[in-house]
């Protein structure tokens, strides 16, 4: 009988250890007193052992209050670490710098506008997928498409991923051989291929799951969602983020160290923040930036004014975007107050490699006002609009966003003035709608800059004949006059009069030759 209890009790022992090894193995928390998911993994073993002491002997069931204790000791650390009681603290875990839009955000050139949205890369790299008929039936592409900065543009990058656990069985000795870069201007798409497979990644399994190894490596850090980039030579890397509590015990969680892990061979280094190395675009988490905007706009003056006067309040408009300025990536979101009335007080931008923040007070319309502006432009056509990116136009701040019907397909572009969100200019092609938004053809003046021509022209006649072509997306307009058999060009952007001219009508016109051809700069109807 004695055999059996002391046999009993080692199997007890072996099943508390299984327990509690399994539940890590799983939910892998960090052994840090500040974590929450520590508090709960160990607040679970607690009450699992008392269970099993309880079986061997009924008066072990006093034991109970050491998790109850734990419990009421965690809600008591979590109470004193809530807005309520630190409502400053909160409000300055970001700091706004007011800042002037014309100074800090260079006049966007129509060929560096980025085009593609995160659904379209979506979609892109899956089209590109299924043209490698080896990779895909062992490979997925990954949802992660994260935008970095890459050779001086921006791009978002994503590795393939495995297509389930029997094809990682059969294929883990090579690794993951590429990954795929859609370049967001032109929507280019490349699958790269890797001199050195990848190794460790989010579809890897046991040791090689990028977050177990991680975890095994830093066992007492808080990480949670990790990035994938690649460096300067292309070499894939996963960005984790280290964070720690500035607020109480379990509030204001922080960026305060990054660890940078080569995907091709797992090995890992740990960071500063400030000895970040530079190509590292996405070290704060976009999410956690809005929440911390939230709470530097509404706690300023106090939680109970955040919730009753409310005065001076104000949030983050329900979406955000992401702006590639000089070598960095920013978060942009617009400020709005907490009355919703579809404009913005201003809008910020947040450099997501240091956390800089850069606040810019002007009233313009609310992004989902722009977008609805945009829509309504071509409401016969059904087409819905991507959340907006602000670009420098014309030394204006301007909502630049993508129309696509009902299959997900880019069809037309618009232009939305953010002051004047009345203001809506639609095109097929990107310089099209700059050029009707700013009233003069920049492609005509790009065209202008490569030959630089030194003679212009003047000339007045009454057309003949005119006829539309639509080369690159761009509509061009071919017309004769009556006094000459030269042969006139003018882009869409020169006049808007141009759909509604007709033969007989009489034109003044500013022209350049150009390879063979009259290029027209200036037209006027002469009535």
């Amino acid at each position: 009988m004695k055999k059996q209890l002391n046999f009993a009790k080692i199997i007890a022992l072996l099943s508390i250890l299984l327990v509690a090894f399994i539940l890590w193995y799983i939910f892998l928390p960090a052994f840090n007193l500040h974590s929450f998911g520590f508090w709960i993994y160990l607040l679970v073993n607690l009450i699992y052992i008392v269970t099993i002491l309880i079986t061997f002997n009924k008066k072990y069931y006093k034991l109970y209050m050491i998790p109850v204790i734990l419990m009421a000791l965690f809600i008591v650390l979590k109470l004193f670490s809530a807005t309520i009681f630190n409502s400053t603290r909160y409000a300055n875990l970001i700091k706004k710098e007011n800042s002037s839009f014309e100074e800090d955000i260079k006049e966007a050139s129509f060929e560096q506008v980025p085009t593609v949205d995160r659904d379209t890369a979506q979609r892109l790299g899956s089209r590109k997928m299924g043209e490698m008929l080896e990779l895909v039936s062992q490979y997925n592409v990954s949802n992660a498409y994260t935008q970095i900065n890459f050779d001086d543009k921006p791009v978002r990058v994503t590795p393939l991923e495995y297509n389930g656990f029997l094809k990682w069985i059969g294929n883990k000795k090579e690794g993951i051989p590429n990954y795929i870069i859609v370049d967001m201007i032109d929507g280019k798409v490349e699958l790269k291929k890797l001199e050195n497979n990848i190794k460790y990644s989010k579809s890897d399994k046991f040791s090689r799951d990028i977050y177990r190894h991680l975890r095994k490596n830093y066992p007492t850090d808080m990480f949670f969602e990790i990035n994938f980039e690649i460096d300067e030579e292309g070499i894939p890397y996963w960005v984790a983020p280290v964070y720690h509590n500035k607020i109480g015990w379990f509030g204001g969680l922080d960026v305060k160290e990054v660890i940078l892990t080569n995907a091709t061979n797992g090995e890992t280094t740990k960071y500063n923040i400030k000895d970040v190395p530079k190509w590292v675009d996405r070290i704060y988490d976009a999410d956690e930036i809005v929440k911390q905007l939230n709470w530097n706009g509404g706690l300023q003056l106090g939680f109970f004014n955040s919730l009753f006067a409310q005065k001076g309040v104000l949030q983050t408009t329900e979406g955000y975007n992401y702006l590639a300025i000089d070598d960095d990536v920013y978060l942009y979101t617009g400020m709005t107050s907490v009355g919703a009335d579809e404009s913005n007080v201003g809008f910020v931008l947040v450099n997501l490699r240091t956390k800089d923040t850069k606040f810019y007070k002007m009233s313009s319309a609310e992004e989902f006002s722009a977008m609805g502006s945009a829509e309504g432009a071509v409401q016969e056509k059904g087409y819905k609009s991507t959340f907006p990116i602000l670009l420098n136009i014309d030394n204006k701040p301007t909502y630049f966003m993508s129309l696509k019907d009902e299959a997900g397909l880019v069809k037309m572009y618009a232009l939305v003035d953010a002051q004047n969100y009345q203001k809506v200019s639609i095109g097929a092609a990107v310089s099209n709608v700059v050029s009707t938004h700013i009233g003069r053809d920049i492609t005509n003046l790009q065209s202008e800059e490569d030959v630089e021509p030194t003679e212009f022209f003047n000339t007045k006649g009454k057309i003949i004949s005119i006829e539309s072509v639509v080369i690159d997306c761009n509509t061009h307009y071919y017309f004769i006059l009556d006094n000459s058999n030269r042969i006139f060009i003018a882009n869409i952007g020169v006049s808007e009069k141009l759909p509604f001219i007709e033969a007989n009508d009489e034109v003044n016109i500013e022209y350049y030759e150009k390879n063979n051809l009259n290029q027209v700069m200036e037209l006027e109807l002469v009535k």
